[in-house]
């Protein structure tokens, strides 16, 4: 068992220096524009599905409450939030929409769009980085593997450097936690 864990966390540093390693650019340039919204009066949006829904809803309310400084609240919407919406969309017209939908109704062009998927190829994630670049709204793509369909979708692509899903996740976390450090140091 010990040499389970050992191997575990070997595995979770490998992926996230890794990741650092092939993405500190785009993540900057993530931060950048998520500053850039924000400072204009912008809204940031996220959507994802399972365990990158409950990523959405934790990073959303980083941004609405704090990260590590008191400030002033800022708008970000999780898109996985609203269970009337979600589940009317799906029934009455596909599951592929219920964010793009949500994102036609709410966006607006300077927002910005961060668009979660392990794999690149969640179908009402692509489609919500459809609906986003149709609106003007800055979109990135945060993802694994290869980057999927989602990575060349989307405006800035941060891809962990893995496929196996939780190793993606736990690389995920740490992308979203500096962004907010950033972010943060930034404007707040």
């Amino acid at each position: 068992m010990e040499k389970i864990v050992q191997q575990i966390f070997a595995e979770s540093i490998e992926v996230k220096q890794g990741t650092l390693k092939k993405n500190l650019v785009a993540i900057m340039s993530a931060s950048e524009a998520v500053i850039k919204a924000l400072s204009s009066g912008h809204k940031l949006f996220f959507c994802g599905n399972g365990g990158s829904a409950a990523d959405s809803q934790h990073i959303a309310a980083e941004f609405v409450g704090r990260f590590q400084k008191e400030r002033k609240a800022w708008p970000a919407i999780a898109l996985t939030t609203d269970s009337s919406a979600l589940t009317a969309l799906g029934n009455d017209y596909s599951f592929d929409i219920v964010f793009s939908r949500q994102l036609q109704a709410l966006g607006q062009k300077g927002d910005c769009l961060i668009a979660i998927s392990t794999s690149g190829n969640s179908k009402n994630v692509l489609e919500a980085a459809r609906q986003a670049k149709a609106l003007g709204i800055t979109s990135i793509a945060v993802t694994g593997g290869n980057g999927g369909q989602l990575a060349p979708l989307c405006d800035i692509a941060i891809i962990a450097a893995s496929s196996k899903t939780a190793r993606i996740q736990e690389s995920h976390l740490v992308i979203f936690h500096t962004i907010c450090e950033l972010v943060e140091n930034s404007l707040a």
